[in-house]
């Protein structure tokens, strides 16, 4: 199968990529995924450059994501232009190592884990979809502590992102995540067992 793991910033999506991981998927990070289109003279970072100027790349000529994305979660329209240019090519990627992992032989469950499936309209590309979700609170703690942000840059990632309630109505599954490690790794390797 390939389960598509989703959930909004904070949430936990990347602790649950880590837990299928081990327990045998192959999980693709799409904002990894992501990385490899930014890379420096690719196509992918020409349109980016093209379509928000030099002031977005970095010393070392790699895009910077944090001005970047002060850019894009700031304007709408600089959001549609973004994600017009790498969309497309995450998902060719993503097809491409989906193809690349069966070729070589891999049988078992694949995971995408990507933040944005629904608005992307990646849901196409899966069999079903895990949605992870957190209390708004114990998400912003754990962006404070955790990647340092600022209540205003949360603020920022989350008013652009799709709330719980629709997320879960695309859901097969919805894993809470809100207590300890032990807990979500119980809920994860359930959810593991029932595929």
């Amino acid at each position: 199968m390939i389960i598509g793991l989703t959930g909004g910033i904070g949430s936990g999506k990347s602790v649950v990529g880590g837990m299928l991981r081990e327990l045998g998927a192959h999980v693709i990070d799409t904002d990894k995924v992501g990385h490899r289109v930014y890379e420096p003279d690719s196509e992918g970072w020409r349109k980016i450059v093209e379509a928000f100027g030099t002031d977005v790349v970095a010393e070392d000529r790699t895009i910077d994501r944090k001005k970047l994305g002060a850019l894009v979660f700031a304007d709408e329209t600089h959001r549609k232009t973004l994600n017009g240019i790498v969309h497309p090519m995450i998902f060719q990627e993503i097809l491409g190592e989906i193809a690349a992992q069966r070729d070589a032989g891999f049988q078992g469950h694949i995971v995408l884990e990507a933040p944005i499936l629904v608005e992307a309209k990646g849901t196409g590309m899966v069999d079903c979809i895990w949605v992870v979700v957190a209390p708004r609170p114990v998400i912003e703690a754990r962006l404070v502590s955790d990647r340092a942000m600022t209540p205003a840059e949360i603020a920022a990632r989350m008013n652009v992102q799709l709330d719980d309630a629709t997320r879960r109505e695309h859901a097969d599954l919805v894993i809470e995540n809100s207590a300890d490690l032990a807990t979500l790794r119980a809920k994860v390797e359930a959810a593991w067992q029932s595929l």
